[in-house]
This record gives structure tokens, C-alpha cells and sequence, in this order.
């Protein structure tokens, strides 16, 4: 067996099982969204590797991206944020989005449901969309694009029930 010198953690499986952690609860379409509690900081969503990745991203619609990157934290206080597929990618339980940056004159945001292929590829999701945000590349993942700053803000509300929905799929 290996030594290492890392303190061990604190055993929490006895705390978890006696007090079993609750899922968040569905929020109707068009519902405020849910802030963090005291005990949790607001900020503790956002991941030190994003912020410095967006320090240094050369983008002509940064502040876009920023933008939404905050409309999307604030959906749920169970959303964080890691790099991933070398850009800004958030999950709950999984992965749910990330940003496809590759394009100078317009910001992408890629909905899906993990990097694994689920039951939901073949059967497809059902989520409202009235806008028209979504533009569907197969059954269990779409493309949300936004032309600019204005467009995100714009688009703020329809996005935000659109992630609410999506969130049930996870």
C-alpha cells in the first residue's frame, strides 16, 4: 500500500447517510432564480481556472461571453464551472454546457447532457423553447448563439428558462 502525506479528509459518509443530501427543487419557467445560501459564498460557483482563462482570452465579444457566463451561474446555486474541451464549461451533476469560442464574430454555447451518450441520444428531449434559441444537432444536444452583448441580454430571459428546462435532464 502507498504512504502519502496528504492529510487524510474528514469522514462525511455518516454525515451524508443520517442526513441524505436534497436535489434542488424544479423551479417554473420564468421563476427567479435561486441564489446561494449564506453558508455557501456566491462566489464559490466560479472556478479560478475560468477567471483566469478569461483574463487572458483575446476574443472580440469578451464581454459577451463574461455576460453569459454570469446568466448561467446565476440559474442555479448548483451550477459550477471548470475548463473543459478548452473552454468555460459548467455542470451539476454533469456537464451541461460549454462554450465553443472558436468563431471571432459570433459566441456559441453548446447544450448537452455529458460527455457520455445516454438513453436520451436515441429518445431526444422535450424542453420548451418559444424563442426559437435553439438549434438542434441531435436529439440530446443544441447550439445557442448569440451575435453580441446586445443579443445576450436580449435573449437573457428565453436562456434562462431554456437552462432551467434542460437542468430537469440532468
Amino acid at each position: 500500500m502507498k504512504r502519502t502525506t496528504e492529510k487524510p479528509s474528514k469522514p462525511r459518509a455518516k454525515a451524508q447517510k443520517a442526513s441524505p443530501k436534497r436535489r434542488e427543487p424544479r423551479e417554473a419557467p420564468g421563476a427567479p432564480a435561486a441564489r446561494a445560501t449564506p453558508t455557501e459564498p456566491a462566489d464559490a460557483q466560479e472556478s479560478p481556472a475560468v477567471v483566469a482563462f478569461l483574463r487572458e482570452l483575446d476574443h472580440p465579444l469578451k464581454e459577451a461571453i463574461v455576460a453569459l457566463r454570469q446568466i448561467i451561474l446565476g440559474v442555479s446555486p448548483a451550477i459550477r464551472e471548470e475548463i473543459k474541451w478548452n473552454a468555460p464549461s459548467f455542470r451539476t451533476t454533469e456537464h451541461f454546457a460549454t462554450f465553443n469560442l472558436r468563431a471571432k464574430d459570433r459566441v456559441r454555447l453548446i447544450l448537452h447532457l455529458g460527455a457520455k451518450v445516454k438513453d436520451t441520444a436515441a429518445k431526444g428531449l422535450e424542453i420548451a423553447d418559444p424563442a426559437g434559441l435553439l438549434e438542434w444537432l441531435a436529439k440530446d444536444r443544441c447550439l445557442v448563439t448569440f451575435s453580441n452583448g446586445e443579443d445576450v441580454q436580449a435573449k437573457r430571459a428565453a436562456l434562462e428558462s431554456v437552462l432551467r428546462a434542460w437542468l430537469r435532464w440532468i
